[in-house]
């Protein structure tokens, strides 16, 4: 071991190689362990250590390194050849930026034969870059104490349960969102800390870990936990503050070793008897005493209710003093319960598409569904009805919730609501409970906590960052009061990015409101985290600002001369009396209000591409969506194969709820038809998590040539602007210059209008058709020959959908090859020629066209059917029918 000391620089001043001072010795080298994470050059000590002296180095039981290491990769190679190591720390952490921060090491994986360390009994990995558990791990047979806390793992292997002698596991600070089943096979773990994640729920499984003595689940977003965790009846700690549960299992109150229960900071109303009788309960932060409806009726009850299935073309359904269970074709489920009505009542329902004029999102929410309207408005129930709504999958960090929100006819509110995942289908679905319907949303909004302030005052955490504390002192309020928070993190690269200056910090925003018109009796003490990088030793209070936003964020003013700041090595202490919006900066700029009111108008939008393709069979057809900016590349490799792009420029950053218009230059002009189409130009406002999609369809002139006039679609916000350089492609700047994208229009051969010559057309004549009759309209060959234009590559699941066959719709492609309008033409006559006489026909035409997908021409055909319609009432009441069928129903009556 002396030889390994020299080999490490640890002789002493007079060159003799011993190892100099003990304490030295002992921080490096002590028998059989060796530490070298307090080296910065730890890696290449080893290194050299391991090439010189092998065999002493192979029998080192007692390993640590730092992560931070740039030799790591090249010393993780050697790892396996130490056979006796029973203890590894990869820890990173020991690095600092230059702001102060710990970094995370550069550890994203290990060697395969890693595994082959039989005798390893202690691994810490935490403060890497893991983003999977490596499999080799799960090889390890002595494997009893595992560290990866503040990684980046998103889930555990399937076969963690492998790892059968582990007794200690901690995966706090990760972003796990659930957890494998095998996880309940850990029989000997005694402490599992899975704490600051964000999990949403746990197996069954977990009740299996008998010998769990410390259970920390605290910081996710549970919005229940399994009643099997009543098995465990070694728990003595049970750690479930900062989650999102509304209820807990009575059971728990039996565990018999249990001596800690943390419920703190959750949304429970309500809390077991059993439970509250515990004198080892917390229960802070939650908003107790207030009632909770129940998501499921009493099973008893709801065995016998009458069930109604409605099919996508029922728009009402009848409720009666027995009670029923109501499941929508959409996915919306009701349930009425016995004496919700005391008389029959017939119920109206419709799914309306959110106008932004009237549904008026608030700063950071996003619109999760469509809306969905129930009539008779403001019946009145006896008792409360459920309602079960589907929504789309909010895919937003852990500090947004998802809450239904209802329209009173003067303003929307947000109802009590309770959120389900399904295990097999993973569709979410928002529950709540009314006494009278109106028009219903889901929403994801900011994190809300809230609490009653009493006379005695409190303490009120956030869900989100536990470090954000507001205290309110004895005295502080005569009489009750609710107070709401909401927090709002920006991570250091946005502020960055925002504001192109490396300088700023920002913590996160801090929004509280009350019920209240009056300011609080005695100040309120509020504790924010310091801005990233900013700790008590490297602070410089001149460059910290204390900044107060009015309610719409619209102004922000520096109030850190107003306030008396205390600091301590982690957080910024202030008192005030009045709530509103509350940031803490860390700049050099003079002037911070006007800066964070341009990072706060930012920060209130959600981010979302604009894409714009063509039909590869038919280029007349641009398809125009809008999604999150996540979801770009499955959206577009879902695509791909019926549409061409992303063409150059037509991908656009975007912003949730902004408007712009589509404008079409150089001879190419929007089909005149479309409702939505003004002057020219279409106008879209779009959605983030919404499946928002358009199709708009281009028509050319005809140039002297007598050929197809080639241009290009543009995108704009707000007005178009008069003269577009040619250029413009080529000289885009910046996310404020109007002009969104161009998307080039490649329109094929020019071939005439179909509607231009009903006689003999492409070798095709047909007879005279009149489909439908006169008192529902007619649908003429001109009808036909309009709307065989627009059919496009959808001709054969049209055909099939109207009833032709696959040998017929073979045929009619194998007849008519190469030449896709000669095959829409001969799939739509036949079928029309063939049910001429069937007064149905045209219901079946719609029906066919919505179940391909083509809700444009559905359209289409029952506006030319209404047409008919009115023309037919007109005709008759002009010449008199109308009156004489009247006068002679009343003469039969007499």
């Amino acid at each position: 071991m002396q030889k390994m000391a020299e080999l490490l620089g640890l002789r002493d001043e007079c060159g003799e190689g011993t190892l100099g001072a003990p304490a030295l010795a002992g921080s490096c080298l002590a028998d059989n362990r060796l530490n070298l994470d307090v080296y910065p050059d730890g890696c290449r000590r080893f290194l050299q250590l391991f090439k010189e002296q092998q065999g002493e180095v192979v029998q080192v039981e007692f390993l640590r390194l730092s992560s931070n290491d740039c030799l790591l990769d090249t010393t993780l190679d050697s790892l396996p050849h130490l056979k006796h190591l029973k203890s590894l720390v990869l820890k990173g952490g020991h690095a600092r930026d230059e702001f102060g921060s710990c970094q995370h090491g550069s550890l994203t994986s290990l060697p395969p034969d890693f595994g082959n360390l039989s005798c390893l009994t202690h691994l810490d990995l935490s403060f890497n870059r893991l983003s999977t558990l490596p499999n080799c791990i799960l090889r390890l047979p002595s494997l009893s104490v595992l560290l990866v806390s503040h990684n980046s793992l998103v889930t555990l292997p399937e076969d963690f349960g492998h790892l059968s002698k582990l007794t200690f596991f901690s995966a706090m600070k990760n972003q796990l969102k659930d957890l494998p089943q095998s996880i309940g096979e850990l029989s000997m773990l005694q402490d599992l800390d899975l704490s600051e994640n964000a999990l949403e729920l746990l197996p069954e499984e977990v009740g299996n870990l008998h010998n769990c003595t410390e259970l920390d689940l605290s910081g996710n977003r549970l919005l229940n936990i399994p009643d099997s965790l009543a098995n465990l009846k070694s728990l003595r700690r049970l750690h479930l503050h900062s989650n999102l549960l509304v209820t807990v299992p009575a059971s728990l109150a039996n565990l018999p070793n249990l001596s800690r229960l943390d419920l703190q900071n959750n949304c429970l109303r309500a809390i077991p008897a059993e439970i509250q009788a515990l004198p080892f309960v917390h229960v802070r932060g939650n908003p107790l005493g207030e009632t909770e409806p129940s998501l499921q009726a009493d099973k008893s009850s709801t065995r016998k209710l009458k069930r109604l299935f409605l099919a996508s073309g029922e728009g009402s359904f009848t409720v009666t003093s027995e009670g029923c269970r109501v499941v929508l074709a959409c996915g919306i489920r009701f349930y009425f319960p016995p004496g919700a009505a005391s008389d029959p009542l017939r119920i109206h329902f419709r799914s309306l598409t959110p106008d932004p004029q009237w549904v008026k999102l608030r700063h950071h929410d996003v619109l999760l569904s469509a809306v969905l309207e129930l009539q008779p408005h403001r019946v009145q129930f006896q008792q409360e009805v459920q309602i079960w709504m589907p929504y789309i999958s909010p895919q937003t960090p852990h500090q947004h919730e998802v809450v239904v929100r209802t329209f009173s006819g003067h303003s929307w509110s947000d109802l009590k609501t309770r959120v389900k995942r399904k295990r097999k289908s993973k569709k979410c679905v928002a529950h709540c409970c009314v006494l009278h319907f109106s028009w219903f949303l889901v929403v994801s909004r900011l994190v809300q906590n809230e609490c009653k302030v009493p006379a005695e005052g409190t303490l009120l955490f956030s869900s989100v960052d536990p470090n954000i504390k507001v205290i309110f002192p004895p005295g502080v309020t005569k009489e009750p009061r609710s107070v709401k928070l909401q927090v709002l993190p920006v991570s250091a690269e946005e502020i960055q990015e925002i504001t192109a200056n490396a300088g700023c910090r920002a913590s996160p925003l801090l929004y509280l409101s009350q019920d209240s018109m009056v300011d609080f009796l005695k100040p309120v003490r509020i504790q924010l985290p310091l801005p990233p990088g900013v700790t008590g030793l490297n602070l410089d209070q001149s460059r910290l600002h204390i900044l107060h936003g009015d309610l719409e964020g619209q102004t922000w003013n520096d109030i850190t001369s107003e306030v008396v700041l205390e600091f301590t090595h982690l957080y910024a202490v202030f008192e005030v009396t009045h709530f509103s919006w509350y940031w803490l900066w860390y700049t050099t700029k003079t002037y911070i209000g006007g800066i964070a009111k341009k990072v706060y108008e930012r920060l209130r939008l959600y981010q979302v591409n604009f894409i714009a393709l063509q039909r590869k069979k038919d280029p007349e057809q641009v398809l125009l969506q809008c999604v999150p900016k996540h979801k770009v590349e499955p959206v577009l490799k879902k695509l791909q194969d019926r549409y061409r792009g992303p063409e150059p420029s037509d991908m656009v950053e975007m912003f949730e709820g902004e408007q712009f218009f589509a404008a079409f230059e150089r001879g190419i002009s929007i089909d005149m038809d479309r409702p939505d189409c003004v002057d020219g130009r279409l106008s879209f406002i779009f959605y983030s998590h919404l499946k928002n999609m358009k199709e708009i369809y281009v028509t050319s002139p005809v140039d002297r040539k007598g050929q197809a006039v080639k241009g290009q679609v543009s995108f704009y916000r707000g007005a178009v602007p008069d003269n577009i350089p040619e250029d413009a492609s080529r000289r885009r700047k910046g996310p404020d210059s109007l002009w969104l994208a161009t998307l080039p229009i490649k329109l094929p051969q020019l071939k005439p209008r179909w509607d231009e010559n009903p006689g003999p057309l492409n070798g095709f004549s047909f007879p005279p058709l009149n489909l439908g009759n006169a008192e529902t309209g007619y649908l003429t060959q001109a009808n036909l020959l309009s709307i065989a234009r627009r059919v496009g590559a959808d001709w054969q699941s049209i055909g099939l959908n109207l009833g032709l066959t696959y040998q017929q719709i073979e045929r009619i492609g194998y007849n008519n090859r190469e030449d896709l309008n000669k095959q829409i033409l001969d799939m739509l006559f036949s079928w029309a020629q063939q049910n001429s006489e069937d007064p149905g026909c045209v219901s079946k035409l719609i029906a066919a066209m919505k179940e391909s997908g083509r809700q444009d021409i559905a359209d289409e055909v029952e506006a030319i059917i209404e047409l008919g319609r009115q023309k037919y009432s007109e005709s008759i009441r002009r010449v008199g029918l109308e009156q004489e069928s009247s006068t002679e129903d009343s003469a039969i009556a007499m």
